[in-house]
């Protein structure tokens, strides 16, 4: 737990240098991400990857027992976003594209979620995302485009 939380305790850091005064006006890390109970894994500025980690629910559950593709698609987006936010600044999601490759089992507890920015072209991001197993089986990857709404 105390490797999360000093995790946690450098990206609200990068977050405060970034935002500024602007901080209070966003609420980090979004109630969606702890309403999920996502944890952040790791974070590497320099390669502008985040990696986090959602647990497979009950409540997720679709009528097959598999993790529902619009839960795994929060989770993707969950990721995506604090992300986007330590990269850039402040942006939206414009496109998400996911392309399921396996399900996720109550079994594996936990789906891995690893986002990363691949390029910014004015204020259009291009991001991409990967789902694995705890086993790193990928279950889904995903593409996105964000855009920054202010500079």
């Amino acid at each position: 737990m105390e490797q999360a939380d000093d995790l946690a305790a450098a990206i609200m850091d990068i977050l405060r240098r970034r935002l500024g005064d602007r901080m209070d006006a966003y609420t980090f890390p979004p109630p969606v991400f702890t309403a999920m109970q996502g944890a952040f894994v790791a974070f590497d500025l320099d390669r502008g990857a985040l990696t986090a980690r959602f647990p497979v629910l009950e409540s997720y559950l679709n009528p097959y027992g598999t993790m529902q593709g619009g839960m795994l698609a929060a989770a993707v987006d969950n990721t995506l976003g604090p992300l986007s936010v330590l990269v850039a600044p402040p942006n939206v999601t414009r496109q998400l594209e996911i392309t399921y490759s396996r399900p996720a089992t109550p079994e594996m507890g936990h789906i891995v979620v690893t986002a990363q920015l691949l390029e910014r072209r004015g204020r259009r991001l291009f991001f991409r995302a990967e789902v694995r197993s705890p086993e790193g089986l990928r279950l889904a990857r995903a593409k996105a485009s964000h855009w920054i709404v202010e500079e």
